[in-house]
């Protein structure tokens, strides 16, 4: 009798100290919207801090590689545990380093970006503001794996294209092209994956807001055999045969292309991706697609690094291009911008400037500072019109580029 007490005591004991991984998360912290299907962590409190669990039983010291990054302490279940400050609501790229190890997070769907496939996190808007990239029972377009072989880089390559509702039923109708970039260290996925942009797009038709188009997502990693696509990979050790040593402070990384941009001081848009979407991409498209003829039918936009490319490549080809946009990435707003010389001196005659291009659309988001709204106003006293947007509390990140495709296609091919 002794004994069976003694061993319900222990029992009771051991159910007592149960695991922490077998609760639930706080009742106000909600999943993440971008876990794999059942996981509870990372989640979100109602005031935008985000909690992480990771199992790391042998680990001697893990972080959360998120913004400024934050220590995790082990708990009493042998699991790993942080909360964050509050975060700006967003898309956030998040890794975890575990004992010196940068991993992706298994409990999160996995995106590419900064070169490699990292975890994110969703901290979510207000439900109503999140409405334009909410899956809605409207008619869906299509989004295709195009390849295709350029001559110019000597690869196959792939395109991701959406096509309106329509497109398939509607076979004698042809549609105008956007040509839509991502930024540094993502693919074309990007803006589908992160970016919704099939559903915003959906959505804007459905309720008349934007023509029905054809829109382009290609890799900004174009260059010529033989040549460095250093700037477009992981930095670190990670895509290195031979693990180089961090350049020097205030030199330029390999692989980076020179050009026009930026005031006329150098750019991030490569040369190469100008004449590969020139001579491969636009004419494939052309030949697969129902396209509507003609620079008044072609925009071009990015993000970030491509939206410096969309500057790079349309600002010195106008006889193809009719409508421009950059999301947090531009042409100037940094310093040195003079309408009269850079780009070669496209804005310098602000009259013909004004006849060509349609739309000149400058996007950013409020905490990014005050750079692209810079460069609107010395574009405004030049004579170019331009249309600037600013998404209200959001940072360099997907959110800020959701809002600015939201605003930038209804303005097109009208």
């Amino acid at each position: 009798m002794k004994n069976r007490i003694l061993l319900t005591l222990l029992v009771c004991a051991v159910v007592w100290v149960g695991p922490r991984a077998s609760e639930q998360p706080p009742a106000d912290c909600r999943p993440n919207p971008l876990n794999i299907p059942g996981a509870p962590y990372p989640c979100i409190y109602p005031d935008n801090r985000v909690m992480f669990r990771v199992a790391a039983p042998d680990a001697q010291k893990v972080r959360v590689r998120l913004g400024q990054g934050f220590d995790m302490s082990k708990e009493a279940d042998g699991l790993w545990y942080v909360t964050t400050t509050p975060q700006v609501m967003g898309f956030h790229y998040y890794s975890l380093a575990i004992d010196g190890v940068v991993v992706a997070d298994p409990a999160t769907r996995t995106f590419f970006g900064s070169g490699w496939h990292n975890s994110a996190v969703e901290v979510p808007e207000p439900t109503a503001d999140a409405d334009y990239y909410s899956l809605k029972d409207v008619p869906r377009g299509t989004v295709r794996q195009q390849w295709y072989l350029s001559k110019v880089t000597g690869t196959w390559r792939r395109a991701y294209v959406y096509t309106p509702p329509d497109y398939d039923a509607n076979t004698k109708a042809k549609y105008p092209v956007l040509y839509l970039l991502h930024g540094w260290g993502e693919d074309e996925q990007g803006w589908q994956a992160q970016g919704h942009v099939d559903v915003i797009m959906d959505n804007l038709i459905a309720e008349k807001k934007a023509r029905p188009m054809i829109i382009v997502m290609d890799n900004l990693n174009a260059v010529k055999p033989g040549e460095s696509a250093a700037l477009y990979f992981a930095r670190g050790s990670l895509t290195q045969a031979v693990p180089q040593p961090p350049p020097a402070p205030g030199a330029a990384p390999a692989g980076r292309a020179t050009g026009p941009g930026r005031g006329g001081r150098g750019s991030l848009a490569s040369s190469v991706f100008t004449d590969m979407m020139l001579t491969d991409l636009i004419p494939m498209v052309e030949r697969t697609f129902r396209v509507a003829p003609g620079r008044d039918n072609r925009a071009m936009a990015g993000l970030s690094m491509g939206g410096a490319q969309t500057f790079g490549t349309a600002l010195a080809n106008l006889d193809k291009f009719a409508y421009l946009g950059g999301f947090s990435g531009s042409s100037g707003g940094r310093g040195g911008f003079d309408p009269k010389t850079a780009n070669d001196g496209v804005f310098a005659d602000a009259t013909a400037f004004n006849r060509k291009v349609k739309v000149l659309f400058l996007g950013i988001g409020s905490a990014e500072g005050a750079g692209t709204k810079t460069f609107s106003d010395q574009l405004t006293q030049a004579g170019v019109k331009n249309i600037y947007y600013e998404s209200p509390g959001t940072a360099h990140e997907w959110l800020t580029w959701r809002r600015c495709f939201k605003e930038f296609a209804p303005l097109l091919f009208r």
